[in-house]
């Protein structure tokens, strides 16, 4: 599967757990939108991310993604320290000038 180099970037950098790099993916106004929260800009969306690595130890594996111009919607099977645990969930991306600008994660 064929993903845009920011959003394969998020992915990669999710499984290796490196912040850093999920980090440079974002743009720095970013938008995340998971569990009815929002989180704006790298240091809201970094401490969701690292909150969420330690709570859940969770690792997302895409499966198929649909494209159309700056959205990209991914389809990933997510396992974890959660109940529900495989889930699959639903990641939208909007890109803008090569960096992710938005994502929401949903059931």
């Amino acid at each position: 599967m064929q993903l845009p180099h920011p959003v394969q970037t998020y992915f990669d950098a999710d499984q290796r757990g490196d912040g850093a790099a999920l980090m440079a993916a974002f743009a720095p106004d970013a938008l995340v939108k998971d569990e009815g929260h929002s989180y704006r800009g790298h240091d809201q969306i970094d401490a969701w991310w690292r909150d969420a690595k330690q709570q859940y130890a969770h690792q997302a594996a895409p499966f198929e993604a649909e494209l159309a111009d700056d959205r990209i919607s991914v389809r990933a099977t997510v396992t974890g320290n959660f109940p529900t645990s495989p889930a699959v969930l639903t990641y939208h991306f909007t890109l803008a000038d090569g960096r992710i600008a938005e994502l929401e994660i949903r059931p």
